[in-house]
């Protein structure tokens, strides 16, 4: 009930996320990396301060690695950089499809083997992922394309990065705190191009500090209770979230599109999660 309730709050995390990435970028308010760089630095002050105030002096504390840091920015610059030539279907499939492949093909490399009930789940899921975006996808640009498979394959070494996790908490604020030379370098290359807004500031430091910093620490949390390919299908939900958001916060209507597609996806991750549960 814990991991499924830390797993929940992570998903509506980046969800939300990715409502907040596509309302500033799409909308022009702010250009791609200065929401990249508001977006890490604001995850670093809002850790640093939860850190502070909850810190126990435990000499076990985790540091992060700088492994993982690479891993978090390379995922934060190319995902803010693809979305300028993507729309929004067509870059949820490519990064989550990513995401996904990458995840199982490095179980399968280290010797996980699938169940093929597990391949079934994992079919149905992905089925019902790409019945989701369809009717919105068009052709995708090849820089939109690579920069956002690059943004998948990222996020899921980071992913994996933190299934060792003993402080998630911790890990997760020096993960963040050592993306700093790499925004430095950043904001030096691109500072002649920067277009910044209220509005885009606004929606960088609330993605940065709330759905990006906490919920990436309740991900790590979270993932010492899934397996690699539980934790890999069970991201094929936030597109979902996203669609059931536009229907409670936009007046969206339910479409019989959105219902079958999400049983889809919610069948398929109960059909991986029984089969590993059996196994």
């Amino acid at each position: 009930m814990k991991t499924f309730m830390l797993t929940s709050l992570a998903l509506f995390a980046f969800a939300g996320n990715s409502v907040l990435c596509r309302l500033a970028l799409g909308e022009n308010t702010i250009d791609a990396a200065s929401f990249t760089i508001i977006r890490l630095l604001s995850g670093i002050v809002v850790l640093a301060i939860i850190l502070k105030i909850g810190s126990t002096n435990d000499a076990s504390a985790g540091r992060g690695s700088w492994k993982a840091s690479f891993y978090l920015f390379l995922y934060a610059v190319t995902f803010s950089f693809a979305y300028i030539s993507l729309d929004t279907a067509t870059g949820a499939l490519i990064l989550f499809g990513s995401v996904q492949a990458a995840m199982i093909l490095v179980g399968l490399l280290t010797g996980n083997k699938l169940h093929y009930l597990e391949w079934l789940g994992v079919f149905l899921a992905f089925s019902g992922f790409v019945y989701l975006v369809l009717p919105g996808l068009t052709t995708p640009s090849l820089t939109g394309f690579i920069l956002m498979t690059i943004a998948g394959i990222a996020w899921a070494f980071y992913t994996l990065s933190g299934k060792e996790s003993k402080n998630p908490l911790s890990d997760t604020t020096y993960n963040f705190l050592r993306t700093l030379p790499c925004i430095l370098i950043l904001l030096a290359v691109a500072f002649s191009y920067v277009s910044l807004s209220p509005e885009g500031i606004f929606l960088a430091v609330l993605s940065g500090g709330i759905t990006s910093g906490i919920g990436y620490a309740i991900w790590y949390t979270a993932l010492g209770g899934l397996s690699g390919i539980q934790a890999a299908v069970v991201q094929l939900l936030v597109p979902v979230i996203a669609a059931a958001g536009g229907v409670v916060f936009s007046g969206e209507v339910i479409s019989y599109h959105l219902v079958l597609s999400s049983m889809m996806i919610l069948g398929g991750i109960l059909v991986v999660i029984l089969a590993r549960h059996r196994r």
